[in-house]
């Protein structure tokens, strides 16, 4: 998979005329159509004037290589958190609502529950033994105080899955660690859960958060993993397009210093020596 013309085809090209004009030669050509600029992202030259301008130190740092692709997998688990947090929020604001109504919802359920129990029979669902209708039945049993706790805490834990998704989805430094410590905070919970019973959902919740810890921790060099907040930093310089031209310039302009100096790399290059011309015929 090219990621970067995958990115290039769904965002658009990403060019950039550097002001300095050594940078800039290197970054465009003259087409049958005009001026084309290289794209930062994918490399291939874009005909029309370039995306931004100014000097190349201000250039946007545009994801490449292996820093898009952990860019895409950290949308993805933004968004996997977005619909998470929605989950929770719907379910908050819904614990809270039937605080007034738990004799009504607690009559209803005891009036529909038999009704229940022929289908239950056929998949294999011991309806009087399940715990997920004793956790309904001892809701119906809460004060309206402890409803409401109950509510708000659902809502608290859904403001920091969409805090999560911000953090992720615009690969904020911080975002990283709020979404390490966070999720790892769960991840006994979760384990404690599969203790009590052995579902799908819940083994798929905690494969998902082991692994979206130990990715973060790894790829975005968290904690001092793997060289810390600098290799983290020099990755991400040595990834733009711009710097890697702007070595290539320096180093090139530092060759024909060394050839103008008469540096042993260049040594077949310096005039020769008048007792070294051949002689006069």
């Amino acid at each position: 998979m090219n990621w970067e013309l995958l990115s290039c085809g769904v965002r658009g090209h990403h060019t950039y005329r550097p002001d300095e004009p050594a940078l800039a030669d290197g970054l465009h050509v003259d087409s049958a159509a005009g001026q084309a600029w290289r794209c930062l992202r994918c490399g291939d030259f874009v005909a029309g004037p370039p995306r931004g301008s100014g000097p190349a130190d201000a250039a946007p740092e545009v994801p490449r290589g292996a820093l898009l692709r952990d860019l895409i997998i950290m949308r993805l688990l933004a968004v996997e958190r977005l619909l998470r947090g929605l989950f929770l929020l719907i379910a908050g604001i819904l614990v809270i609502e039937i605080r007034h109504s738990q004799q009504t919802l607690s009559e209803k359920f005891d009036a529909e529950l038999p009704l229940l129990k022929p289908i239950a029979d056929q998949v294999g669902w011991n309806i009087d033994d399940s715990r997920v209708v004793q956790l309904i039945e001892r809701a119906f049993t809460l004060s309206s105080t402890t409803i409401v706790l109950l509510g708000c805490a659902l809502i608290v834990y859904a403001a920091s899955e969409f805090v999560e998704c911000y953090g992720l989805w615009f690969a904020r430094r911080w975002g990283e660690y709020f979404a390490v410590v966070v999720t790892s905070v769960f991840i006994p919970l979760e384990v404690y859960e599969l203790t009590e019973r052995v579902t799908v959902v819940r083994v798929g919740l905690l494969v998902v958060n082991v692994a979206a810890v130990v990715w973060l921790i790894w790829r975005k060099r968290l904690f001092g993993a793997r060289g810390g907040e600098t290799a983290y930093r020099e990755e991400h310089s040595a990834a733009s397009l711009l710097t890697v031209e702007h070595a290539a310039v320096s180093e090139s302009g530092a060759h024909r210093t060394d050839l103008a100096a008469g540096h042993p790399d260049g040594a077949g290059t310096h005039s020769p020596d008048p007792d070294e011309r051949a002689p006069a015929r």
